[in-house]
């Protein structure tokens, strides 16, 4: 294996080495394993036991429980044993930080024990410290003394470890030598399993989670890279992405990190990191993993089965890009498209049977017609597809509109249609488009459907101002795509690219998971110039966006009556997520919130709520809510800004990794939250 999956044409899983955690397998093949954490106080045994029992009903096939102290590691026990007595036997994981001692006591009681190696014996004063070899390697001599007699313990009890590197919390070694990066986050980890190696201890996890899904993507492949030329073995894999968020925007930079690696067979045990109750990130999990399964014929979302047949495999022919640093693949510009310009969002009008200027309101325009003018938000789709005629009022001037050949040819060819309405160009299949001498437009889309219409490619690119509109039905969508791009890098083939892609799920939850998975992989990669969702004709009659994840949905980002174009405004919203996440256009306040668990020191839902209720117009602000020192200054290594619990009821306020405010009362918090963004002209009044 010359990269870090067994193909990348189609999906197969990586193989990995089994590790038995009580009694469930895991890696080796086994069932990809959903998982959740608790956020009870752990000192609370019923508490904990009941909400562990409401994740076991949801799914979950390991539950993970905080113990900061030794006590806390003690309780375990009670805690264990009545979930034992009520009939419940799912392995359960101590999470440590800070704390060796604790470590020890839980890996003789529960079935698997996470550590940090950021801080299990390190500490963070972000100091930068210049190490000779010679210290850096007395420095590993002492981690090897703190950590090899937990290692003892849990080769004599049967005890599963994960080795949880987290991006935020490297310890100021591992930045001193390798900074904040990917590597440093592998490196991290390699040194705690080079000691269990050599201890002859393998029932060992990693996972290399990071807020930042391209960062996240990049360590973890880098890990594999680095286990398999070391070792020639690869351990099994923990995936998610630390501190989503929640609502939409949770699932989708989830589904970006996750499902970028799963779409290339890497992952053995997720867990979706929610600000939500813990029971609510399983359906996100099932609905991730489910599209790996076997599946029915009715289950297959519309798609064929794909072959690999004629794609070449990429392992042994070379890429022509990097999949282990993120850069954006070049592509020259058509109008506003490609060249280096941000994505742009296309929104699917096809099934609005007539546009009116209410439905471009679902689409970030809304019109005023008392001044005649139209207010456009920041997340305003930059084109309209439409399939029939039917516009009869001024569009935004920035609005462009695209429509089949045949109309555009009949009724819109000139510089402008319907009375100086706006500027639209046609969209080709591949096969008219190669046909033609000459494009008559000044940006022509030309739908490629991969891989059947690759024989087309380059006498369409070889024709100006043309964008390229990749598309698959393959059950291997994603894989499909991403080797047709490749096969355009490699043939320096620069039109830009649009991502096109549909949905044939059923609720909305399955509809963010399929677009975050297909596309954003794509994006993470370093491809794609634009992207446009649509559903099919009967998820689109039977769309339903009154609920997510089984709670009401009351998205600040919808801003538009639910009776308006819900449907748009979710496929709209959805793709400037998929985008942001992917770090490949920013047009919104981006929220780093940790998911909650028995350290929390406030409401971090209702807080989480709060705050976005009234920094949610902050255009590329990056806020940090955490609920406590463990997820604080490191863990939001990418915010701006960071509100973090530091004892009950008080709150310290941060600037980047800075200190500015301690020990705020939680009530007036928010408050000098916003304080503080004035005081730094972050701040713009709503």
């Amino acid at each position: 294996m010359e990269l870090f999956a067994e193909s990348l044409t189609h999906y197969k899983r990586l193989l990995t080495k089994e590790v038995k955690i009580g009694n469930l397998l895991l890696g080796n093949n086994h069932p990809i394993r959903l998982q959740t954490m608790t956020t009870t106080d752990t000192m609370d045994t019923i508490a904990t036991v009941e909400q562990t029992i409401r994740c076991i009903e949801a799914g979950a096939e390991l539950v993970r429980i905080t113990a900061p102290s030794k006590k806390d590691a003690e309780n375990l026990l009670n805690i264990k044993n009545e979930l034992h007595k009520r009939g419940y036997f799912t392995p359960l994981v101590a999470d440590i930080h800070f704390t060796p001692n604790a470590a020890e006591v839980a890996a003789r009681i529960v079935e698997k024990v996470r550590v940090n190696p950021g801080n299990y014996v390190d500490k963070k004063k972000f100091e930068q410290i210049d190490y000779t070899d010679a210290e850096y390697a007395e420095e590993i001599d002492r981690i090897r003394e703190r950590f090899t007699p937990l290692v003892k313990i849990c080769k004599e009890y049967g005890t599963a470890m994960r080795i949880g590197t987290n991006h935020g919390s490297l310890s100021d070694r591992i930045m001193s030598r390798y900074g904040d990066t990917p590597i440093g986050m592998v490196e991290s980890a390699m040194e705690f399993l080079r000691i269990a190696r050599d201890e002859s201890y393998h029932q060992i996890i990693l996972s290399m989670k990071a807020s930042n899904p391209q960062v996240m993507v990049q360590a973890y492949r880098l890990l594999i890279k680095q286990m398999n030329e070391e070792f020639g073995e690869i351990y099994p894999l923990h995936l998610g992405v630390t501190e989503a968020g929640d609502g939409e925007e949770g699932r989708i930079k989830s589904a970006v990190g996750i499902g970028t690696l799963m779409e290339d067979g890497i992952g053995d045990t997720i867990r979706v990191s929610l600000t939500e109750d813990p029971e609510l990130e399983i359906p996100v999990c099932k609905d991730i993993v489910k599209r790996y399964e076997p599946q029915s014929e009715s289950q297959k979302d519309g798609k064929t089965e794909s072959s690999s047949s004629g794609l070449p495999d990429f392992r042994t022919s070379g890429l022509a890009y990097n999949p282990f640093q993120f850069k954006r693949h070049q592509t020259k510009a058509v109008n506003n498209i490609g060249g280096g310009q941000v994505p742009v969002v296309i929104a699917d009008l096809s099934k609005v049977e007539h546009i009116t200027p209410a439905s471009l309101q679902s689409i970030g325009y809304t019109y005023n017609e008392a001044d005649d003018k139209w207010n456009i938000s920041d997340t305003a789709a930059d084109y309209i597809y439409i399939n029939k005629p039917g516009i009869d009022f001024a569009l935004p001037g920035t609005l462009k509109v695209i429509v089949p050949y045949h109309q555009w040819k009949e009724r819109f060819s000139s510089p402008s249609f319907g009375g100086g309405q706006g500027e639209a160009s046609p969209i080709y299949c591949a096969e008219h488009f190669a046909a033609i001498d000459a494009p008559e437009s000044d940006i022509n889309f030309v739908m490629i459907d991969c891989p059947g219409d690759e024989k087309y490619i380059e006498a369409i690119a070889s024709k100006p101002n043309t964008v390229l509109c990749l598309s698959s039905t393959q059950k291997n969508a994603m894989q499909t795509v991403r080797a047709t791009c490749i096969q355009l890098a490699q043939k320096k083939i620069t039109a830009p690219i649009v991502f096109i892609t549909d949905s044939n799920w059923q609720t909305a939850d399955e509809h963010l998971i399929h677009y975050a998975t297909e596309t954003g992989a794509l994006f993470i990669d370093g491809f794609g110039d634009g992207i446009c969702l649509g559903m099919s004709k009967d998820a689109y009659d039977n769309f339903n966006i009154t609920t997510l994840g089984g709670r009401q949905y009351n998205s600040p980002s919808f801003g538009v009556p639910m009776t308006i174009g819900r449907e748009e405004v979710f496929l709209n919203n959805t793709a400037f997520s998929i985008l942001q996440a992917a770090r490949m256009r920013i047009s919104k306040t981006e929220y780093i919130s940790c998911p909650s668990c028995g350290r929390t020191l406030f409401d971090l839902q209702e807080t989480t709520t709060k705050i976005r209720s009234v920094t949610n117009h902050l255009k590329g602000v990056k806020i940090a809510i955490m609920g406590c020192i463990v997820n604080g200054p490191g863990e939001m290594a990418d915010a701006d800004f960071g509100y973090v619990g530091s004892g009950p009821g008080k709150i310290t306020l941060y600037k980047g990794k800075e200190v500015v405010k301690r020990n705020v009362n939680s009530e007036v918090a928010v408050d000098e939250l916003i304080n503080l963004l004035k005081e730094n002209e972050a701040w713009i009044e709503p």
